[in-house]
Protein backbone atom coordinates (compact mmCIF):
# COMPACT_ATOMS: atom_id res chain seq x y z
CA UNK A 1 0.00 0.00 0.00
CA UNK A 2 1.72 3.32 -1.20
CA UNK A 3 1.60 5.91 1.80
CA UNK A 4 -0.31 9.29 0.61
CA UNK A 5 2.14 12.07 0.78
CA UNK A 6 0.33 15.96 0.75
CA UNK A 7 1.14 18.72 -1.89
CA UNK A 8 3.62 20.41 0.26
CA UNK A 9 5.91 17.45 0.48
CA UNK A 10 6.14 17.73 -3.87
CA UNK A 11 6.47 20.85 -3.60
CA UNK A 12 9.32 21.47 -0.62
CA UNK A 13 11.17 18.45 -2.72
CA UNK A 14 10.94 20.32 -6.21
CA UNK A 15 12.24 23.58 -4.10
CA UNK A 16 15.31 21.78 -2.98
CA UNK A 17 15.76 19.89 -6.25
CA UNK A 18 15.53 23.28 -8.11
CA UNK A 19 18.32 24.45 -5.59
CA UNK A 20 20.79 21.85 -5.38
CA UNK A 21 20.93 21.98 -9.52
CA UNK A 22 21.65 25.61 -9.34
CA UNK A 23 24.38 25.25 -6.87
CA UNK A 24 25.98 22.40 -9.25
CA UNK A 25 25.99 24.89 -11.81
CA UNK A 26 27.45 27.58 -9.99
CA UNK A 27 30.03 24.30 -8.70
CA UNK A 28 30.97 23.95 -12.19
CA UNK A 29 31.02 27.76 -12.75
CA UNK A 30 33.24 28.63 -10.17
CA UNK A 31 35.57 25.52 -10.69
CA UNK A 32 37.06 27.22 -13.67
CA UNK A 33 35.69 31.02 -12.42
CA UNK A 34 37.37 30.91 -8.83
CA UNK A 35 37.60 34.67 -8.70
CA UNK A 36 34.43 35.91 -9.86
CA UNK A 37 33.04 37.20 -6.43
CA UNK A 38 29.20 37.85 -7.87
CA UNK A 39 29.43 34.23 -8.70
CA UNK A 40 30.73 32.85 -4.83
CA UNK A 41 28.20 35.78 -3.33
CA UNK A 42 24.92 33.70 -5.66
CA UNK A 43 26.23 30.44 -4.41
CA UNK A 44 26.50 31.17 -0.74
CA UNK A 45 22.82 32.76 -1.42
CA UNK A 46 21.48 29.45 -2.69
CA UNK A 47 23.70 27.65 -0.49
CA UNK A 48 21.81 28.84 2.16
CA UNK A 49 18.01 28.47 0.70
CA UNK A 50 19.24 24.73 0.42
CA UNK A 51 19.58 24.43 3.80
CA UNK A 52 16.86 26.24 5.23
CA UNK A 53 14.42 24.20 2.60
CA UNK A 54 16.11 21.19 4.06
CA UNK A 55 15.47 22.33 7.67
CA UNK A 56 11.64 22.92 6.23
CA UNK A 57 11.16 19.60 4.99
CA UNK A 58 12.57 17.61 7.36
CA UNK A 59 10.50 18.67 10.07
CA UNK A 60 7.70 18.26 8.06
CA UNK A 61 8.83 15.14 6.63
CA UNK A 62 11.50 13.68 8.12
CA UNK A 63 15.28 13.01 7.51
CA UNK A 64 16.71 13.75 3.61
CA UNK A 65 20.03 12.08 4.42
CA UNK A 66 21.08 9.27 6.83
CA UNK A 67 24.77 9.17 8.84
CA UNK A 68 24.52 11.79 10.45
CA UNK A 69 23.56 14.30 8.27
CA UNK A 70 20.08 15.03 9.46
CA UNK A 71 18.52 15.12 12.74
CA UNK A 72 16.08 12.26 13.75
CA UNK A 73 12.40 12.43 15.01
CA UNK A 74 11.86 10.97 17.89
CA UNK A 75 10.56 8.08 17.55
CA UNK A 76 13.72 6.79 15.11
CA UNK A 77 11.89 7.85 11.84
CA UNK A 78 14.19 6.70 9.22
CA UNK A 79 12.88 3.30 8.45
CA UNK A 80 9.19 5.53 7.48
CA UNK A 81 8.92 4.80 3.77
CA UNK A 82 8.91 6.47 0.91
CA UNK A 83 12.45 7.32 1.18
CA UNK A 84 13.23 11.20 -1.13
CA UNK A 85 15.05 9.19 -3.78
CA UNK A 86 11.90 7.00 -4.18
CA UNK A 87 9.32 9.83 -5.03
Amino acid sequence: MDKVLPKEYYQLMEEIQSVDFVLVELTLYLDTHPNDYDAIEQFNLFSKQSKDLRIRFEKSFGPLMQFGKSYSNYPWDWGNAPWPWQV
